[in-house]
């Protein structure tokens, strides 16, 4: 089994500005629930190659990964997989101009491992809730 839940929100506000500050690490912390750290590894500026350490809480347990940024276009995709922590993952982040602003899109994709495998069957539902949670925090700040 493993893990491959998507969400998507339009955004009124343009896409530059939507992907510029989702895709800044240092935000992480400000609308990905359950990341309670974010710190970039390399040097600036993002794109291919970078690396984010990331510290997060999700059933209960701290959890500690290192996301590469392994395919990115400015302002419009950036997929991250993970090279250091408890369970394979893929994260896409997506944006594309809509009428109303902006189709912001986050998909997750991922096996897990260890404590985590027995998890599978709950764990699509909560990532899916917790990634539509984030793209509404998301949404909430480039609005305001």
């Amino acid at each position: 089994m493993g893990i491959d839940v998507s969400a998507k929100l339009v955004i009124a506000q343009s896409r530059k500005e939507v992907a510029r500050y989702a895709m800044e690490p240092t935000n992480d912390p400000k609308w990905t629930k359950g990341i309670t750290e974010a710190e970039l590894l390399t040097e600036r500026p993002i794109g291919l190659g970078t690396q984010v350490r990331r510290i997060a809480r999700f059933l209960g347990k701290e959890i500690h990964y290192v996301l590469k940024v392994v395919d990115y276009v400015p302002e419009h995709l950036m997929v991250m997989q993970s090279i250091k922590g408890p369970f394979p993952m893929k994260v896409t982040y997506q944006f594309d101009d809509e009428n109303e602003g902006t189709l912001a899109q986050i998909r997750v994709e991922g096996t897990s491992e260890g404590f985590y495998k027995l998890t599978d069957l709950i764990m699509s539902p909560q990532v899916r809730r917790s990634i539509q949670g984030d793209l509404k925090r998301l949404k909430t700040i480039m609005e305001s």
